[in-house]
């Protein structure tokens, strides 16, 4: 597993302090994490800030993955994958993170204005440069990563999945096992959900991404909070967390499967590590992923805008 840092500068209402959120990447590096990810995006670039402070004489410990593509511009949300614009977000990574090499870096949106040719052709001079290792996509449907794939090698898929996202079983988690491609994992306890952290959504920070998101609205949250118990009761089965049963499972799905949590807590990230540490009965994961899927929660993934800007395959009721 690795460590996504964005909820330590992004989209979940305040974030913790910088002194907080290094303590969290301190640790996390002092626990053996060896996989850190990061974006352009994450607090208009305050993220990278901090990841790269944390990283000060330890570059050498990690497996570090960010992402261009889309960007804070002036305070609003950019999505642009131009040539020139990765390049000098590439650029602008590298200074911000205080490195001279990036392991991994994503195209954090397709931007259906660009061919993704042209988008990956740019990422695949940095690899020639030695800016960065390796692309990878983010969102993306496995039609554009085939097209992506005529352009240039293609590391990593990152995609949401979890038990109540199973959009990457419509075809990539298929292909990108056949291909040797990682399959990342991003909101893997379902944004807090499968956590049990979430409590009431009306009581969320007036910023938090999740307040517009169909599945934690007043329409649909009470649905969905009805399979909590049953949740419960199959974490206290497998003697885990709910945090830890939504990992353990995600981490069965194949082993080209890298789920990244985030946190701000120091306690919940060794929670969700120590799962890489469990055994569970695979019926009773079964179980999770008939109770917990797309036929039993409630509201699609997002609004009809943020669902605009993705590509990756879509369920019916996602639509």
């Amino acid at each position: 597993m690795g460590l996504g840092c964005m909820n330590l500068s992004h989209a979940y209402g305040i974030p913790p302090s910088s002194e907080d959120g290094l303590a969290v990447l301190r640790t996390a590096l002092d626990d053996g994490v060896t996989h850190l990810d990061t974006a352009t995006l994450y607090g208009a670039g305050r993220n990278e800030e901090l990841v790269g402070q944390a990283l000060r004489g330890r570059r050498d410990e990690v497996m570090l993955a960010s992402k261009g593509g889309m960007a804070m511009v002036e305070g609003t949300k950019v999505i642009d994958g131009r040539p020139d614009t990765l390049r000098a977000q590439v650029d602008a990574s590298l200074s911000r993170l205080g490195v001279d090499h990036i392991d991994l870096y994503y195209l954090h949106r397709w931007d259906k204005k660009v061919p993704i040719e042209e988008s990956v052709g740019a990422l695949a001079s940095a690899v020639e440069q030695g800016k960065i290792g390796a692309i990878g996509l983010s969102e993306v449907s496995v039609a554009t990563l085939r097209k992506a794939q005529q352009a240039a090698p293609i590391a990593a898929v990152q995609n949401e999945y979890s038990l109540w996202s199973r959009n990457p079983e419509l075809g990539m988690l298929d292909v990108t096992a056949a291909d040797g491609i990682a399959l990342v994992a991003f909101s893997p306890v379902a944004r807090g959900f499968l956590s049990d952290s979430v409590g009431d959504p009306a009581d969320l920070a007036e910023k938090d991404i999740r307040r517009s998101m169909p599945r934690f609205s007043a329409q649909n949250w009470p649905a969905n909070e009805a399979l909590l118990p049953a949740w419960r009761g199959l974490a206290a089965e497998a003697e885990c967390t709910p945090a830890q049963l939504a990992l353990v499972w995600l981490l069965s799905r194949g082993e080209h499967v890298v789920p990244i949590p985030g946190t701000t807590s120091v306690s919940h990230l060794r929670e969700d590590f120590g799962a890489l540490d469990l055994s569970v009965d695979a019926a009773l994961l079964a179980r999770a992923g008939e109770l917990i899927s797309t036929a039993t929660v409630a509201g699609p993934r997002y609004a009809p805008g943020p669902a605009a800007e993705v590509d990756a395959e879509t369920f019916e009721a996602d639509a």
